[in-house]
């Protein structure tokens, strides 16, 4: 199972690359400064929410069970295909499933969107079991949702066998893959008002009932806005946060952690000090500009938004820019002509595609003609 997924997943990046996939991050390249401190995890990573950029990391990559921390990705697939307004019957399957429970009793109709809160807040196995049923008629026919889902976004350590995270043994994911999964999630604007609140109550939302988080962190920090803990007897302590910095959002990973409260402390604190964020590239340059061939006028390379990166803090760092040079009018507008690459003392930092800023007509057919007669 785990060399199928690898090999399926690892063509499809190296087809999506070799087009310029946006924002593609090497994760591997970097300085050997990243490893100056020492975090009591066994698995752990701090990584850019926008861009991607790891800002530490330690056996990122390593494939290992990730307890409640699947209920990142259990609200997520919610939240993509699941009607927020749909009342779910609490069935025997959610009242009986072992570990975290919010307590919802068997028959009870519940809102998708409150379960959403009991899944996240409680960490609410019941309410995984129900949020499944709900959304895809079944658990298997969730977690084959959850299994396409993670592989339309690139994980490529992660296997879901449950929407609860209770121990199995082709349950697994990555602190890598966690980090990336939980980018991707703070992007939806509802599960980011979920994974922020400390409390919420019935009144406010018409639910039946009122939900405490029992995140930590939310209190401990108070840059925190996320996002969700964790524990198995074969996991251990997990984390996965989003804490806020120069007003971006760093996600924090840290995987069978005893002190996953003051560990997690400690990357924040190391990324505040040793990082600061400079533009880049701002989405309004002309980043380039060259004549297209058979085509009436020049093609203008320019970023879709500004690029904006977690440097280090007194590192020399430089921009690499790349052209196709082959391209042939007709161009059309915003169509991927080549990529920036910004370089760091430790190797490749990021890298995006450029796009065509406006449209490039092809020249008539005796224009191109003549052109060839004197060139």
């Amino acid at each position: 199972m785990k060399k199928f997924r690898f090999y399926i997943i690892t063509m499809l990046l190296i087809m999506a690359t070799t087009n310029f996939l946006p924002k593609v991050v090497l994760a591997e390249e970097k300085s050997k400064e990243l490893k100056n401190i020492n975090v009591s995890a066994l698995t752990a990573i701090a990584l850019d929410a926008d861009t991607g950029v790891v800002l530490y990391e330690k056996n990122a990559h390593k494939i290992v069970p990730m307890a409640s921390t699947t209920k990142i990705a259990t609200a997520l697939v919610a939240l993509k295909y699941g009607d927020m307004d749909k009342k779910v019957q609490i069935s025997n399957n959610s009242t009986n499933v072992s570990g975290s429970k919010v307590g919802y009793r068997k028959n009870e109709e519940i809102s998708i969107r409150e379960l959403l809160y009991g899944l996240m807040f409680k960490s609410g196995n019941d309410a995984a079991i129900a949020i499944a049923e709900g959304v895809a008629g079944s658990v298997d026919g969730f977690m084959e949702l959850m299994n396409e889902y993670a592989m339309q976004i690139g994980l490529m350590d992660t296997n879901f066998q449950t929407p609860h995270g209770l121990d199995k043994e082709e349950h697994f994911s990555s602190a890598y893959d966690l980090a990336i999964l939980t980018a991707k999630a703070k992007k939806d604007n509802v599960f980011s008002e979920i994974v922020s609140s400390k409390e919420i109550s019935k009144e406010k939302m018409n639910f039946t009932r009122d939900y405490n988080n029992i995140n930590k962190l939310l209190w401990q920090i108070p840059e925190a806005n996320g996002v969700k803990t964790g524990y198995t007897g074969n996991a251990g302590k997990c984390l996965v946060s989003s804490v806020a910095y120069d007003n971006k959002d760093i996600i924090i990973v840290v995987l069978n952690c005893n002190e996953r409260w003051s560990e997690t402390k400690k990357i924040y604190e190391y990324v505040c000090k040793n990082y600061e964020y400079k533009k880049i590239i701002s989405s309004e340059d002309i980043v380039s500009e060259f004549q297209v061939k058979e085509g009436n006028k020049k093609a203008e390379a320019y970023l879709k938004e500004d690029m904006i990166l977690p440097i280090k803090k007194d590192s020399k760092w430089d921009v690499d820019i790349s052209i196709n040079n082959n391209i042939k009018a007709p161009l059309e507008k915003d169509e991927i002509i080549g990529k920036v690459t910004v370089k760091g003392e430790g190797g490749i930092i990021y890298q995006c595609p450029l796009y065509n800023k406006e449209k490039v007509k092809s020249l008539p057919k005796y224009r191109i003609w003549l052109d060839n007669i004197f060139n």
